[in-house]
């Protein structure tokens, strides 16, 4: 297949990615947690750390240009099959959660349109009605992106234009309504007790940005279908400063608007109430339309990006072959149908849990900290073993090291707990490798893949006695 996409539409699909759902939640997400002062550290740590990343992406794209999938590529070519393929796996959940978020928000955002006490339709994206209308849109995108991966990249750049209008209006009218005294009435949060120190609030803040960044590695996943190379790495950074800017801007201009407190207790998308504070009725209707196109977008997107996933897989022989092929438009077909019973059968368990946008959030988060951080590490790998001394050894310890304070600062519960989702994906994997007729685990594979199941088995047996649970 004739690779046809280039710089316009390699950046739309970092900025598509990553400007979804979450950029209209970000001011209730980030004052449910963390004082101004919390927000400010959080954002000073993820955009340098994000800098880092994307330019490991960068600097891979140039000194391994052999390598065509992406972040889980990276993983294997530094660590192995086995890592690399818990690489895909981590990176493929993380991917089908978001779109069960993105489709959750949606119909979140028509019952807070909709919605009145007394008849409760769409409720919080999780009632029969809301599973129903997500269910048609799911199937309607997976149509859709079967015509070819260039026809759903040509929409996702419209809509990542059309997205970008009302975050804009947003943010100028926050600019004028902002009031440095409301702002800094509880600087450092002294409201949420000695418990949440300074430090604390920093740490919880974590998966929140990281989910908001998570697609910033758009470009990377689909380089095989690149028009140039060089505008991998290109996209990659004018993605990443411009989603960047806007969620800074976004986050403490609203805390400008609106006490932390108060803002804190808004429904999601907590955008469009910070909005109608401002300019009155309309605002609500402003950002809902805005969230709307936006996260359709981002669900193109990301089936997009999840689909291709078990398809490079399937290439690089970690998951079964018969995955790698795809239709005449150049789908993968197998992994998209994959992708999206996952998410239809998780869209149904949504709504029989009760769970919500902020509970996937947290367990999409969680799921793509190992692939970023295998991707400093192999750029530190690289360096070293090239006794480079320059800046690719500073960008791989950067990147390393801010890989390392995310699993930190997420916290050992939800790294057990997402333990339990890596071990069923080894099904695939010693599958593929059985069809090549040769031992799924090799040295120290078989330590790697006892050491996992031991913590899945682990997180198991502490949620059994509740001691283990998933909680923002």
């Amino acid at each position: 297949m004739n690779n046809k996409l280039g710089l316009g539409s390699l950046t739309a699909i970092v900025i598509g990615s990553m400007i979804g759902a979450g950029v209209f939640s970000l001011p209730q997400n980030m004052a449910a947690i963390a004082s101004p002062a919390a927000v400010m550290i959080g954002w000073a740590i993820t955009g340098v750390g994000m800098i880092f990343l994307a330019l490991s992406f960068q600097r891979l794209a140039f000194h391994r240009p052999n390598v065509d999938s992406g972040v889980f590529g990276y993983a294997k070519e530094g660590f192995g099959d086995f890592v690399g393929f818990c690489s895909a796996w981590g990176y493929w959940l993380s991917a089908m959660l978001a779109n069960v978020s993105y489709l959750v928000i949606v119909f979140s955002t028509l019952g807070l349109l909709f919605d009145t006490p007394d008849s409760i339709i769409f409720g919080q994206g999780n009632t029969w009605v809301s599973v129903l209308g997500a269910s048609c849109l799911l199937w309607m995108v997976h149509c859709l992106v079967l015509r070819g991966v260039e026809t759903a990249a040509l929409i996702n750049l419209v809509t990542t234009f059309a997205k970008l209008v009302p975050l804009l209006l947003f943010i100028i009218a926050a600019l004028f309504a902002f009031n440095l005294d409301t702002f800094t009435l509880d600087f450092t949060g002294v409201h949420f007790g000695d418990g949440h120190s300074l430090l604390a609030q920093v740490k919880s803040t974590m998966l929140v940005t990281v989910w908001v960044f998570i697609g910033i590695e758009g470009a990377v996943v689909v380089s095989s279908r690149a028009r140039d190379r060089r505008d991998i790495g290109r996209a990659t950074i004018l993605g990443l400063l411009t989603a960047l800017s806007i969620y800074v801007f976004v986050t403490l201009l609203s805390m400008g608007v609106i006490k932390p407190t108060e803002l804190a207790q808004y429904q999601n998308p907590s955008m469009a109430k910070v909005l109608t504070a401002i300019i009155g009725p309309w605002g609500q209707y402003i950002v809902s339309v805005g969230l709307l196109i936006s996260v359709c977008g981002a669900f193109l997107s990301w089936t997009v990006l999840a689909s291709e996933a078990p398809y490079l897989c399937a290439k690089e022989k970690m998951f079964p072959k018969s995955y790698g092929k795809t239709n005449k438009a150049g789908s993968p077909v197998k992994p998209l149908t994959l992708t999206n019973i996952w998410i239809q059968f998780s869209l149904i368990a949504v709504m029989f849990a009760g769970s919500t946008y902020d509970t996937l959030l947290v367990i999409a988060s969680e799921m793509i900290l190992v692939p970023y951080f295998l991707v400093g590490a192999f750029v530190l790998k690289i360096a070293i073993s090239e006794k480079n001394r320059g800046s690719l050894l500073f960008i791989g310890v950067g990147a390393t090291v801010y890989g390392l304070w995310l699993l930190y600062a997420s916290g050992l519960n939800y790294l057990l707990l997402s333990a339990i989702l890596y071990v069923p994906g080894m099904y695939f994997y010693i599958q593929a490798k059985r069809e090549q007729g040769i031992h799924p685990f090799k040295g120290k594979e078989k330590l790697g893949a006892c050491a996992l199941s031991l913590m899945a088995l682990l997180a198991v047996g502490m949620v059994w006695q509740g001691s283990l649970t998933l909680a923002l």
